[in-house]
């Protein structure tokens, strides 16, 4: 078996170089550029590596987030100020806060997920999503590394995820504010490096009237808000838009704790919803 999953990631990145359209990553398709790795267990093997490429360093301090200031995403649809002070202080300093999370899968989409968490997350660690509630009944343990550049500005942040029961990852990602090449609104990018690839999300944001955040990749065209996946071979590289949709909601309950409602649609179709549990674990000053 495992001298048959090689073969089988092959496979499946010659499928997206078919199914998806020639893409300039150096150039017109720069929005598209972001981390990629060179071996099959992902973890947090990219971090240097996507550092080096932008001349800058990695750096874990205390208070890390995944953005250095929220108001990194201003723009026409989306102000900063209007978020509850709660809310910016986790994505400013996620690794000041701890997370418990609860998952759960519909029935049609549940031995599919099954099947890829268990011949692709688990093996790579990487996008390994818990399949059942007891996977994260001692919740998941949250890192962040930020990438700066020589001046010593943030240019991206990785966030590493596991399981504290196993220690197995189960995200691991690369977050920073990106302006897409037809909107004047800055969106939330995420990549999930693969062996020669990755996954991406452009997250729109919005403020709701009682302060909370929401973030969500639509429906829409090549170029908007969305998940792709791409693809590099050969010094060629090809993306394709992908029909996986997700809306967050960040917000804070009657009692002032922070929390977190995740859904992920396939289509239309919800596949699984995740709930996060957020609590600070340490003050910065």
């Amino acid at each position: 078996m495992t001298s048959f999953m090689p073969w089988l990631d092959r496979t499946s990145r010659a499928f997206w170089r078919v199914n998806g359209r020639p893409v300039d990553l150096a150039g017109r398709h720069g929005w598209l550029a972001a981390p990629m790795h060179d071996t099959q267990t992902i973890g947090d093997g990219w971090l240097r590596a996507a550092a080096a490429a932008r001349g800058g360093t990695v750096r874990e301090d205390d208070g890390g987030g995944l953005l250095a200031d929220m108001s990194s995403l201003d723009g026409p649809d989306f102000k900063a100020s209007a978020l509850r002070p709660e809310i910016r202080d986790f994505y400013e300093h996620t690794s000041d806060w701890r997370m418990e999370v609860w998952a759960q899968w519909s029935a049609l989409f549940r031995p599919g997920g099954e099947l890829v968490s268990r011949f692709f997350g688990r093996r790579v660690q990487q996008l390994a999503l818990p399949m059942r509630p007891l996977d994260v009944a001692h919740g998941m343990d949250s890192r962040v590394a930020t990438i700066v550049g020589p001046d010593g500005e943030q240019l991206a942040a990785g966030w590493m995820r596991k399981l504290r029961a196993t220690g197995e990852y189960v995200y691991s990602g690369c977050y920073a504010p990106r302006t897409l090449p037809h909107s004047p609104q800055p969106s939330v990018h995420v990549a999930f490096p693969l062996e020669a690839g990755n996954v991406q999300v452009f997250l729109r944001p919005r403020a709701t009237r009682d302060g909370a955040l929401e973030l969500t990749s639509p429906a829409g065209a090549f170029g908007d808000n969305g998940a792709y996946v791409v693809v590099a071979h050969d010094g060629r590289a090809h993306a394709a838009r992908v029909p996986i949709h997700e809306t967050f909601r960040v917000y804070t309950d009657s009692e002032g704790t922070l929390r977190t409602d995740h859904v992920l649609r396939l289509w239309s179709a919800t596949a699984v919803r995740l709930h996060y549990k957020l609590t600070r674990a340490r003050t910065h000053s």
